[in-house]
């Protein structure tokens, strides 16, 4: 009964770690993209072409957005690493660093 109480408890943290990185991360970029529109004004010239311009709250939205991807991509990175090295990220200081494996 414990095994499968273990294995539960693994495949809840793998389930977690999958939502997270796995379809998190594609779900805030598509979000950094919509905030794009975020008050964006649209204008047609003369000769029909159609132009969209950003407003300055849509563009930093969008900005902080990506920065989250970005350092969602890079964290999940350094796991890949640090396992590969031997080794384990911890957030000690507020800054994932790598450490030896106790």
């Amino acid at each position: 009964m414990n095994s499968i109480e273990l294995a539960f408890e693994g495949a809840w943290r793998v389930l977690i770690a999958g939502l997270l990185f796995g379809a998190g991360i594609p779900v805030v970029y598509a979000l950094a993209l919509r905030a794009l529109t975020v008050g964006a004004t649209t204008t047609v010239s003369a000769e029909g072409d159609i132009r969209v311009r950003p407003s300055l709250r849509g563009r930093l939205l969008s900005a902080l957005l990506v920065a989250v991807v970005v350092g969602g991509v890079a964290l999940g990175l350094m796991i890949i690493l640090a396992a590969g090295m031997g080794k384990t990220v911890t957030f000690e200081h507020l800054i994932p660093t790598f450490v030896d494996k106790e």
